[in-house]
C-alpha cells in the first residue's frame, strides 16, 4: 500500500438466485464493473430446478457460487452467502437489482465515518431511477415493516426525505451493507423468515443492542421491485401475504419489550384475524344467530386464499412459539435500548397500513382499547448506587447519588441503593433502598442504566459477566488514588502501597468497564482522559465515534440547590452561642488530610488581635459515614486552637454533622466562607464541593490557590484566592471578606449567576441528555471488530522482512545478537502454542 493511501475493507457482496439466471446474470456482471478494489463476489444459487447454477457460473465465472441443497429463501441463502464470505463488510443485493458506480464506497464511507453504525441502507430506486423503492423504513405497531414513498416519484419528494442521511430502523435487504462481525454476532438474518421482514427483524434486533443503522443516500442501488417474487409466484397465491402475516407477529414477539409485548401481541392477533376477513370480504354476521335463525346450512363457505393466508399466519406463528421463545429469550437479554428508544425510528407507528373499510374501524377500536398510543412509550428504569449513608445527615457522595436520582426521576423510573448499613433516608420522590452485596443483582437485573460510584463496581461483579451489555455510567467525581496519597500518609509503608495499589485497580475496572463517565472539572477531564490512554480505552474505535470525546466522558461538578436557601430553624449562632454582630467565618465539610486547617487557625489568631469579633465555626468533625474514621488532621486542628487559646472564644468545632436540610440554617448565619490546602496533586484535581454551598448562600469566598474552585473564584470575582501555607495572606483575605462592606457585596452579586449555573438541573445535564438516548460505548458494542485490518504478507514479504531483520541484528551486535533474538522468538512462538493448547 503506497504512503498516504487509506487502506479499504473487503467487502463481499452476496446475491441469491432461484429460478432467475437471467437477471443475476446481469447483476453479477454489474457487480464485477465496479471499480472497489478489495471485492468479492458470492452467489448462493438456493436449488434452482433446471441449469440455473451451470448458467451462472459459465457466465460470471469470477463470481464464486455456492450450490444449496434445498431452497434456503432470502434469509438462509443470505446466511450461507455470508458463512462463506472474506470481507469485513457484507453487502446483499436482490438479483433483480444493478448497482450504482459509488453504490459501495459510499456505503463503505458511511461505515468508516462511524464505528457505531453497524449497517448501511442503501437508497434504492426503481430500475428507471425515477421512483423511490427505499428512501426511509417505517414499523407499524403490528410489526408491518414498510418502505415509506415506495412508488413515489422522486421528484415529487422533499430533497430532505430522499436526499439526507438519517438513521433507520433498519436497511432493506434488496441493498445493503453490514459489518461481517455484528452480522456473526447476531446470528445474521432469521432463517426461519424465509423471506420478508428479515431485513426488519434484523435491524430492529441491531437497534436494540445499541447499533446503529444508517441511510446514506449516495449509496444507490436501482430496483425491479418484486421482480424476483413475480417468476416464482402468482399475486392471489396468497403465500406472501402469508409470509408477511407471519413473519411480522414473529418479529414483533422476540423484539418487543414484556410490558409492550403484553398490551400489543393480543391486538396484532386480533388484527391479523380482521386483516384476513376484510381482504377475503367475509361477512362477519355468517354464522351469528343472532342474525336470523333459519334452515341449517353445513355447505362449506368459499374463502379466498388472501384471507386463509391470515388465519394459517396465526396458527404458524402458534407453532414457533417454543424456538420463538427462546430467540426472545436471547434479545431481551441482550437489548440494551428500549422500545420507547426505537419510537422515532418507526416513523409513524399508528399508520393502519390497509385501506379497507372493516379493517380501518378495527383499527381505530383496538388502538384505543388496548391504549397502543401509550404501549411504546414506558420510562426508562435507572439504579444510582452508591457505598455512602443515606440519611438526613449526608456527605459529599451521597449528596451527589441523591440529586442525580433526583433529577434523572423526572423523566424516567429511578431507584436509589445504598450498600452502606447505616440507612435512614429522608423522603423522597423515588425508591431509596438499602441492599447487601447478594441483593445488587436484583437491582442491577432491574435496571437499563446502573450509575455507580467508588467500589461499587467490585461489589456488583455480574455487571462484568451476565450483565455486561447493561450500560454502565461511572461517576469519577472523586479521584480516590490521589486523595489515598493524602489519606493514608500516617498508615505502614507497605500498607499504604497495598491500599493505593488496590484503589488504583478499582478506578482501572470502572474505566475499562464504563459507557460513559462524569468528572467535576476540565482538570478532572485531562486525568480521566490520560488514565483511559494508558488503558487502551482511548481507541481509534472510539475517538474516530467522537474525536472530542464528550460523548465518553463529560464534566458534570458538583451541584446545589436551585431554590435560594431559606432558613428553617436555629442556625450556628444559637447552637453555638456565637453573639448576632460577631463576624463568622464558616468551614462548610469535613477536616481531611489534605486540607490545610492549621494554616487558617494560625491566620485567625492574628486576625483576632485586630478584630476580636471573629468566629470560625467548623461545621462537622464527625463523618456521616461510620466507616469514615477520624483523620490525623482533625485532632491536630483541634489541639492547636486549644494551645493558641481560641476554642470556644475564636475557634468553635461542631462536633457532629448538620443534617444536609439543615445546612442552610448555618450557612445563613455566616458572613464568609473558607477552603485551606495544602499545594500537593490532589489539591491539582480536587472539586471542593462545600465551595458550593457558599455560592449557594451568597458568602464571599477565601479559598487556597492550586485548585479549579481558586480558578473560579479568581476569574468571577467572587473572593479572594491566597497562596497555601500563608497565615499572614489568608488572614488578610478573610479581613476583607468581612470588614470591606462594598468588596463582599459585590462578590455576593456576582454569585447569583454563577449559583445558577451550579444548580443540579443545570450541571447534571450532560447526564440527562446521555439517559435520553444511551448507547453503549462504541467500543463496546457487541461484534466490533477492524472493518479495515491490513492484508497478510504474502510469502516472499516474510522472508524479506525476516532477512532485513537478520541484517540489522548483525549490525546491532553480531552473531551472538542474532542468536539472543532467534531464541526469544522460539519462546515466545512456543508459549503462544502453549496458550492456545
Amino acid at each position: 500500500m503506497a504512503q498516504g493511501e487509506t487502506a479499504q475493507p473487503s467487502v463481499s457482496v452476496v446475491v441469491v438466485n432461484y429460478r432467475g439466471a437471467d437477471d443475476t446474470i446481469a447483476c453479477l456482471r454489474a457487480l464485477s464493473e465496479l471499480d472497489y478494489p478489495r471485492l468479492e463476489i458470492i452467489c448462493v444459487d438456493n436449488a434452482s430446478p433446471g441449469d440455473d447454477a451451470d448458467r451462472i457460473r459459465a457466465a460470471v465465472p469470477s463470481a464464486t457460487l455456492i450450490a444449496a441443497e434445498r431452497n434456503l429463501g432470502f434469509a438462509g441463502g443470505c446466511n450461507l452467502g455470508a458463512r462463506h464470505a472474506q470481507g469485513t463488510v457484507l453487502a446483499f443485493l436482490n438479483n433483480d437489482a444493478r448497482p450504482h458506480p459509488r453504490w459501495i464506497d459510499a456505503a463503505v464511507t458511511a461505515l468508516r465515518a462511524d464505528p457505531t453504525v453497524a449497517a448501511v441502507a442503501s437508497k434504492v430506486l426503481d430500475l428507471d431511477g425515477e421512483k423511490a423503492d427505499f428512501v426511509d423504513g417505517g414499523l407499524t405497531w403490528f410489526g408491518m415493516g414498510y418502505k415509506r414513498h415506495a412508488d413515489t416519484p422522486i421528484a415529487d419528494l422533499p430533497q430532505a426525505e430522499h436526499d439526507t442521511a438519517k438513521d433507520v430502523l433498519f436497511a432493506t435487504g434488496s441493498a445493503m451493507f453490514v459489518r461481517a462481525s455484528v452480522f456473526a454476532e447476531l446470528g445474521g438474518f432469521d432463517d426461519d423468515f424465509f423471506m420478508f421482514y428479515e431485513d426488519v427483524d434484523l435491524g430492529w434486533r441491531l437497534n436494540l443492542r445499541g447499533w446503529r443503522v444508517r441511510y446514506e443516500p449516495a449509496s444507490i442501488a436501482y430496483h425491479r421491485h418484486h421482480g424476483t417474487m413475480s417468476a416464482v409466484d402468482a399475486p392471489d397465491s396468497g403465500r406472501e401475504t402469508f409470509l408477511l402475516e407471519r413473519n411480522a407477529l414473529c418479529a414483533l414477539y422476540k423484539n418487543l419489550s414484556d410490558d409492550t409485548l403484553a398490551k400489543v401481541l393480543p391486538a396484532a392477533l386480533a388484527l391479523t384475524v380482521r386483516r384476513a376477513t376484510a381482504r377475503g370480504e367475509l361477512d362477519p354476521a355468517l354464522l351469528d344467530l343472532a342474525s336470523g335463525v333459519g334452515p341449517p346450512e353445513t355447505t362449506p363457505v368459499p374463502v379466498s386464499r388472501s384471507a386463509l393466508a391470515g388465519v394459517l399466519a396465526i396458527d404458524a406463528f402458534v407453532e414457533r412459539l417454543p424456538a420463538l421463545a427462546e430467540a426472545r429469550a436471547e434479545e431481551q437479554a441482550k437489548r440494551v435500548r428500549t422500545d420507547a428508544d426505537l419510537l422515532p425510528l418507526l416513523r409513524k407507528a399508528l399508520e393502519p397500513a390497509y385501506p379497507l373499510p372493516r379493517y380501518l374501524a378495527a383499527h381505530d377500536i383496538l388502538t384505543e382499547v388496548f391504549g397502543i398510543e401509550d404501549a411504546f412509550g414506558s420510562r426508562r428504569s435507572i439504579c444510582v448506587i452508591t457505598g455512602d449513608t443515606l440519611t438526613s445527615r449526608m456527605a459529599g457522595p451521597a449528596i451527589r447519588a441523591w440529586n442525580i436520582a433526583d433529577v434523572l426521576s423526572r423523566e424516567h423510573d429511578v431507584r436509589l441503593v445504598t450498600v452502606n448499613p447505616v440507612a435512614d433516608p429522608p423522603p423522597a420522590p423515588f425508591p431509596v433502598v438499602a441492599a447487601s452485596r447478594r441483593e445488587l443483582d436484583h437491582h442491577v437485573a432491574w435496571a437499563d442504566i446502573v450509575i455507580l460510584q467508588g467500589h461499587i463496581l467490585e461489589l456488583a461483579p455480574s455487571l462484568k459477566h451476565e450483565y455486561a451489555h447493561k450500560i454502565v455510567v461511572c461517576d469519577v467525581y472523586d479521584p480516590m488514588h490521589l486523595e489515598l496519597l493524602e489519606q493514608g500518609r500516617d498508615a505502614p509503608d507497605d500498607i499504604r502501597e497495598a491500599d493505593l495499589a488496590g484503589v488504583t485497580k478499582v478506578l482501572d475496572a470502572q474505566l475499562e468497564r464504563g459507557d460513559f463517565f462524569l468528572c467535576a472539572s476540565e482538570r478532572q477531564r485531562h486525568l480521566w482522559l490520560g488514565h483511559l490512554t494508558a488503558l487502551g480505552r482511548l481507541s481509534p474505535r472510539l475517538y474516530d465515534a467522537d474525536p472530542t470525546t464528550r460523548s465518553l466522558l463529560a464534566v458534570v461538578p458538583f451541584g446545589l440547590s436551585p431554590e435560594p436557601p431559606r432558613r428553617t430553624g436555629p442556625g450556628l449562632r444559637a447552637k453555638l452561642g456565637i453573639a448576632a454582630d460577631d463576624r463568622v467565618v464558616l468551614w462548610a465539610g469535613g477536616v481531611y488530610n489534605w486540607f490545610d486547617p492549621l494554616t487558617l487557625i494560625r491566620a485567625v489568631d492574628l486576625l483576632s488581635t485586630e478584630c476580636p469579633d471573629v468566629r470560625l465555626v467548623f461545621l462537622g468533625m464527625k463523618h456521616p459515614n461510620p466507616e469514615v474514621g477520624e483523620m490525623d488532621i482533625a485532632g491536630r486542628t483541634q489541639r492547636l486552637a486549644d494551645k493558641l487559646g481560641l476554642t470556644g472564644k475564636h475557634v468553635f468545632f461542631n462536633e457532629g454533622w448538620v443534617p444536609y436540610d439543615e445546612r442552610q440554617n448555618w450557612l445563613l448565619d455566616a458572613d464568609c466562607g473558607v477552603t485551606t490546602h495544602f499545594e500537593h496533586v490532589e489539591t491539582m484535581f480536587a472539586f471542593r464541593t462545600r465551595v458550593l454551598d457558599y455560592l449557594w448562600a451568597g458568602l464571599p469566598i477565601v479559598t487556597t490557590d492550586g485548585d479549579a474552585f481558586a480558578d473560579l473564584v479568581r476569574d468571577e470575582r467572587l473572593g479572594v484566592v491566597v497562596p497555601a501555607e500563608d497565615p499572614e495572606e489568608l488572614a488578610k483575605a478573610l479581613k476583607r471578606c468581612l470588614y470591606d462592606t462594598e468588596f463582599a457585596q459585590g462578590c455576593r452579586e456576582r454569585m447569583v449567576a454563577v449559583a445558577e449555573r451550579f444548580t443540579w438541573p443545570n450541571v447534571l445535564r450532560p447526564l440527562v441528555e446521555f439517559c435520553r438516548d444511551p448507547r453503549p460505548a462504541a467500543d463496546r458494542l457487541p461484534g466490533g471488530d477492524h472493518l479495515a485490518p491490513s492484508p497478510p504478507k504474502s510469502a516472499a514479504e516474510l522472508v524479506r522482512r525476516d532477512l532485513a531483520l537478520v541484517r540489522s541484528y548483525l549490525a546491532e551486535g553480531g552473531p551472538s545478537e542474532l542468536a539472543r533474538r532467534v531464541k526469544g522468538r522460539v519462546l515466545k512462538l512456543a508459549r503462544r502454542g502453549l496458550r492456545r493448547g
